[in-house]
């Protein structure tokens, strides 16, 4: 298809440039119908970076909103605001800790960190935009952002709540016409898959998800009670978040001071109070269910320590004399009755006005457990040095602790992307002295040595976190699953004092793995370096985005040079259009150069498959090396699927080339993922819409 000079670019479809786009008969055919069914289907212009679906009314309807079996009940209906409350606003009077309030949900666990969130205005501020309402540009839709795997992610929504009559039967704010905190409910609620998928879960992930902080998950009665105050306060004035609960009752029964069992609270202060009788330490605890005290010493009802604290001081605590979910305690009162502590400790947050302590310095790394190339499972499993390496400098003491001359850290090993296929890996930490001029632990040295440090042991969470201190040197970072050769994407973080720092380590040549190709990493013979790669994505993605036709001379350039080399004739632009299309979250058909190298990450990782099981050395995966090629991809197959893959993805004598082995494993892999995205609840089935239907169909 030639180019037509009169062809406009809202005539052209997002993944078309200059080079290939629609004809202008093609525009003439459709005439004056053309923009009119564009807005119908909900098409932008690819400048807006957004599909959207317009209702009816004109407003934005998210037909991807998986809804639960509560959400589809007789009675229950979904309104906007202008249905509920005559002049909806989206915050009233600033975003408090006091606008939570609980529905019909069991997710305190959520409502406490976003509780906690809203204490940190530039954090809040991070996850929800404030300059949007309910007045000048209101289509309907809303934004909010969450820290997914080292990236900030912004989830959509339409403004169309779940209701009773005309209450709300989620979150809700005690100001009737304040719906920031609804909608944020929502939002978080799509990125889990659905609003069940927020039934019971753990304050420390819904803080990770919202802050990008790392979190531990510590027991009080681990703590003296004399250490315990300057203990939390050094916390918060870090900038951490601080959620606690009591397991040790039936859920969300109380106990005799009126603590609630197996149910959030959020910590939020710790202040030395001035009484008649002298000074003493208090805590301030919210209970998201903005009701339900603590009935015993210094609560908030008729409690006669507060009549020893004058009004000024009472006012500087910000203190309230009504049940409203907030209130304060002594400090061996939170330890007697909050059996868990968890903290999120937040690397880029600021430290309090006036504070002497410095936040974390952090480094991320995002790496890859491969079958057979770098899954060497743990220790006595006897490929641990296959595992990957990470160099760790610790030069820095802690400050203000001049006695100690150690350097505390924080480890952090987060498995990315498993739960949404139903797989949990076992995963630790260890770490080893060396010397600085070595980088990297053979076989020989990690049978020769013991760890410093460790995890207590192997763990299936979603993250590890090792906290601890050691003296100033030179060490090794290992993590590991249990069993070798599992697959899987981590993501480790380093949380130091300033100025220490953790690198990838890289395997020496002469270590060379157990499998049938020569290079340490099968793919570093096959693929450009990351250098060359940077130089290939300026060289062919023009400004800064890589559509499928950029992508296809990209590869082509980047898989001739390698072992691979012939291969590349054939990937086709189909092939490409399906990459980027497979990627791609916000429906305009292109990378940005992050999403690229995520791209670019998964072809380096099934390249490295593909070598491993290629055992002919053919540049094809022969028929029966296909299913055990998907499994160390992470993806299991059973007899029925290998035959449809046998008949729509190999060629004529049955094996698959290299690209269409790239093209298989992202196809199935996005798939699979989008399944999970509506089965809420693990039930194995999915109910969607028509629409979400065809979205899913067509753009495939």
């Amino acid at each position: 298809m030639e180019k037509s000079e009169s062809t406009s670019s809202e005539g052209s479809l997002p993944w078309l440039d200059e080079d290939v786009s629609l004809c202008s008969s093609d525009d003439e055919l459709l005439g004056s119908q053309s923009q009119r069914w564009r807005a119908d289907i909900g098409f932008m212009p690819p400048e807006t970076g957004e599909v959207n679906t317009i209702g009816w009314d004109g407003l934005f309807v998210d037909y991807h909103f998986p809804r639960g079996q509560k959400e589809m009940e007789p009675g229950v209906k979904w309104r906007r605001p202008q249905e509920l409350c005559r002049s909806p606003q989206f915050i009233v009077d600033g975003a408090t800790r006091l606008d939570v309030r609980q529905g019909e949900l069991s997710d305190c666990w959520l409502l406490s960190a976003i509780a906690s969130l809203s204490v940190h205005r530039s954090l809040l501020e991070n996850v929800v935009p404030l300059n949007q309402s309910f007045e000048k540009g209101y289509n309907g839709c809303f934004v909010f952002r969450f820290w997914q795997y080292g990236k900030w992610e912004e989830v959509r929504i339409d403004d169309l709540l779940p209701t009773k009559g005309k209450d709300l039967i989620y979150l809700s704010s005690p100001v009737e016409h304040e719906f920031w905190s609804s909608l944020l409910e929502k939002a978080y609620a799509k990125l889990k898959g659905g609003y069940k998928a927020l039934e019971l879960g753990f304050p420390h992930e819904a803080m990770v998800d919202m802050t990008g902080g790392v979190t531990e998950v510590l027991k009080s009665s681990d703590i003296e009670v004399d250490v315990l105050p300057s203990f939390l306060r050094q916390l918060l004035d870090r900038g951490a978040l601080i959620n606690c609960a009591n397991c040790k009752g039936p859920l969300e029964k109380k106990n005799e001071f009126g603590i609630m069992f197996r149910h959030a609270y959020s910590l939020t202060a710790v202040e030395r109070v001035q009484t008649s009788q002298g000074k003493t330490i208090l805590v301030r605890l919210l209970n998201p269910w903005g009701e339900a005290e603590w009935e015993g010493p210094w609560s908030d009802l008729k409690s006669p320590e507060w009549k020893g604290v004058s009004d000024e001081e009472q006012r500087r605590l910000d203190r309230v004399d009504k049940e409203d979910g907030e209130f304060w305690m002594s400090v061996s009162d939170f330890q007697q009755n909050f059996e868990t502590i968890e903290v999120c400790h937040l690397p880029d947050a600021l430290s309090r006005p006036g504070s002497t302590v410095l936040p974390w310095s952090c480094t991320v790394h995002h790496g890859n457990w491969v079958p057979h190339v770098s899954a060497g499972g743990s220790h006595q499993k006897g490929r641990f040095w296959q595992n990957p390496q990470f160099f760790f400098t610790l030069s820095e003491v802690d400050s203000g602790d001049d006695n100690k001359k150690e350097c505390s850290f924080v480890l952090a090993l987060m498995q990315k992307h498993q739960r949404r296929r139903g797989i949990d890996l076992s995963m630790a930490l260890h770490i080893y002295q060396t010397h600085g001029t070595n980088s990297y632990l053979s076989p020989e040295d990690l049978n020769r040595l013991r760890p410093v440090h460790s995890s207590s042991s192997y763990s299936p969470h979603r993250e590890v976190v090792l906290r601890g201190s050691l003296p100033p040197g030179y060490y090794i970072i290992i993590p590991s699953t249990f069993e070798p050769d599992q697959q899987g994407e981590f993501l480790l973080r380093v949380l130091t004092e300033q100025g220490n720092d953790a690198t990838p380590a890289d395997r020496p040549a002469l270590l060379r793995i157990t499998s049938v190709t020569e290079a340490p990493f099968p793919h570093q013979a096959a693929l450009p370096s990351s250098d060359t790669l940077k130089h290939l994505f300026e060289k062919h993605c023009k400004k800064g985005v890589c559509k499928p036709l950029y992508l296809h001379r990209l590869l082509t350039e980047a898989i001739r040079g390698g072992v691979l080399a012939g291969s590349e004739k054939y990937l086709s632009l189909e092939h490409c259009k399906s990459l980027v299309v497979l990627m791609d979250t916000r429906g305009n058909a292109q990378l940005s150069w992050q999403e690229f190298q995520e791209l670019w990450d998964k072809i380096r990782r099934w390249t490295d498959i593909f070598l491993v099981f290629d055992k002919s050395k053919s540049h094809r995966l022969e028929y029966p090396e296909v299913a055990p090629a998907l499994k160390a991809a992470g993806i299991k197959v059973d007899k029925m699927v290998m035959k449809l893959v046998g008949l729509r993805y190999t060629e004529p004598n049955m094996t698959i080339c290299y690209t269409g082995f790239l093209y298989l494993l992202m196809k199935m892999e996005s798939m699979i993922h989008k399944f999970h995205a509506f089965d809420m609840v693990g039930a194995g089935t999915v109910t969607i819409s028509y629409e979400q239907w065809l979205y899913q169909t067509l753009y495939n």
